[in-house]
């Protein structure tokens, strides 16, 4: 046994780099567990590396402000037949994107909503996607 894993050393060390391409910092566990695992060696260090997975995690993507763009652009009166507008506001499947995902303000967030509303109506904007 004791051979087995001095004669395997010098492989782990030939796989690290394969397995260090996960993690830089994770060589050592990395080399102890993957000759065990082979193919699954990259799983065991990646929660180990992972840092603070808990609630404060979250902090580490920095989250823009987001701005009202009819509110900074001055535009009070969103027109229905601006299609390339409109959908920017639409998602793929045909919703109307929430306020807290496009950041628009209440207000104009409800002249949207009209806005969106007469262009389906008028046969400009669909309802839905085909699928």
């Amino acid at each position: 046994m004791s051979e087995e894993t001095s004669g395997k050393a010098p492989e782990t060390g030939a796989s690290a780099p394969q397995g260090g391409q996960g993690s830089g910092s994770g060589s050592g566990p990395g080399s102890g567990s993957g000759p065990g695992s082979g193919s699954g060696g990259g799983s065991g260090p990646r929660p180990g590396g992972r840092p603070s997975g808990g609630p404060g995690g979250r902090g580490k993507f920095f989250r823009r402000k987001k701005v009202c763009k009819f509110c900074t652009e001055k535009i009070d009166a969103i027109p229905y037949r601006d299609v390339r507008l409109l959908q920017g506001f639409v998602a793929e499947r045909g919703k109307i994107v929430p306020r807290r995902l496009t950041g628009v303000c209440t207000t104009h967030q409800r002249r949207l909503t009209k806005a969106i509303k007469q262009a389906r109506n008028i046969a400009l904007l669909p309802f839905a996607t085909r699928h």
